[in-house]
Order: structure tokens, then C-alpha cells, then sequence
């Protein structure tokens, strides 16, 4: 009978292979661990943006401008302390307030330069308006009769504002960017075009202060 030379297994080699098998499993584990570490956190900005936009929007604030086409010349008649001369009608309301001034007061028949008497009328006017309506936005509006064309009234209406809103930036300590020019010309009248009486009325300029809230 042949003899067979059958040596047992060694224990040490299979020990070892298993202990590099749990080295690799646990070396395999923290590689992983550790790239989801260093992963950035995603983060959802949508309801973020959100939110700041709303409040930026919050904080906006909104200025209303005057509506200068929509001033009434008819309102009911005011006064002031500071206002004793009786040749300024002053009107007034919750919204803005008008300084009246006939144009025969203002000017000569035709013409657009101011008067010297004119002066003394336009500084009780400019105090009141400094006393009252410091930073109120101001508006000039020249008005004439229906005599002559419309062209022409149109434009001595103009030139007329002009020459009050001169005299208010240069003499009434009133920043000029705060006045506006209007000519109404013969639209608008006052009262009826019919009359000499009326006419004189028509003939006129108005010097309205329009600052809501402020008196």
C-alpha cells in the first residue's frame, strides 16, 4: 500500500486572510463616511429670497405727486393771520391752499413785468408761505380773459407765471426746483367771460401751496 504524505492546513495563513478581509471591509466603511462628510449641505434659498425680497419691498417708500391739472379754483375762501392785505384772496382746503392776486394788481394791461407795487403783495405771500408750507411744492398759474386769441392768451399766461416765479426764488427765499409754471390762459375762467367784471376776475394769478397734512 502507497503511503500518502498528508500535511495538515496551517491555521496562521487562513488567520490572516480573514484579518486583511476586515481590514479592507473597515477601510471601505471609512472612506465612504468619510466622502459624504465632505459633501456640501445643499440648502433650499427659494424661501429665503423670498423672505428678503418681501421685506426690501416693505421699506419702499412711495411718494404721491400733486395733481396740478386737477386743482379747484373754487374752493371756499380762507385766511391767514400773516395775510392783511385785502387785494390777496386766500382759498384753502384739506389738500393745498391758493394765493390769488388779480393781474391788474401784478402787471399793466398786456404786459408781463411785475409792477413795483406788486412787490409788497408777493413778500406777505413768500412769509406765508415760509411760516406755512416750508417744503410744500408750489405751482404758478397765469390766467387771462377770453379777449384775443387763445394763442396769445396762452402765452401771456406763461410769461406772466414766469415773472411771479422769478421774483419768489429770487427775492422770496423760495427754492425755484420746488415751483412749476402752468398757463390756463383763457381756460378755466374763474367766472364768465361775459362781463367787464368778470373778465377783470379772469385776469388773474394764482400761487398754490400744495403740501397735504403739513399745515
Amino acid at each position: 500500500m502507497a503511503h500518502l504524505d498528508v500535511q495538515p492546513k496551517r491555521k496562521g495563513s487562513v488567520l490572516i486572510w480573514i484579518i486583511f478581509a476586515i481590514l479592507a471591509i473597515a477601510t471601505a466603511v471609512l472612506l465612504y463616511r468619510g466622502c459624504n462628510r465632505s459633501a456640501p449641505l445643499k440648502v433650499d434659498t427659494t424661501d429665503t429670497i423670498k423672505t428678503d425680497s418681501a421685506k426690501s419691498d416693505s421699506n419702499i417708500i412711495v411718494t404721491t405727486q400733486p395733481n396740478w391739472n386737477a386743482i379747484d379754483f373754487n374752493i371756499p375762501r380762507s385766511s391767514y393771520d400773516e395775510i392783511t392785505d385785502t387785494a390777496i384772496i386766500v382759498k384753502g382746503n384739506d389738500k393745498y391752499t391758493i394765493y390769488s392776486l388779480g393781474e391788474n394788481i401784478l402787471f399793466a394791461a398786456d404786459k408781463s413785468s411785475l409792477q413795483p407795487a406788486a412787490e409788497v403783495k408777493l413778500k406777505q405771500i413768500a412769509a406765508s408761505l415760509d411760516k406755512r408750507y416750508k417744503t410744500a411744492e408750489i405751482a404758478v398759474y397765469g390766467h387771462t380773459d377770453s379777449t384775443g386769441t387763445a394763442g396769445a392768451n396762452k402765452q401771456l399766461g406763461e410769461d406772466r407765471a414766469n415773472a411771479v416765479k422769478d421774483w419768489l426764488s429770487t427775492k422770496g427765499g423760495i427754492i425755484p426746483d420746488k415751483i412749476s409754471i402752468h398757463s390756463l390762459g383763457e381756460q378755466k375762467p374763474l367766472t364768465t367771460n361775459a362781463t367787464a367784471k368778470g373778465r377783470a376776475q379772469n385776469r388773474s394769478v394764482e400761487i398754490v401751496a400744495y403740501a397735504e397734512g403739513e399745515k
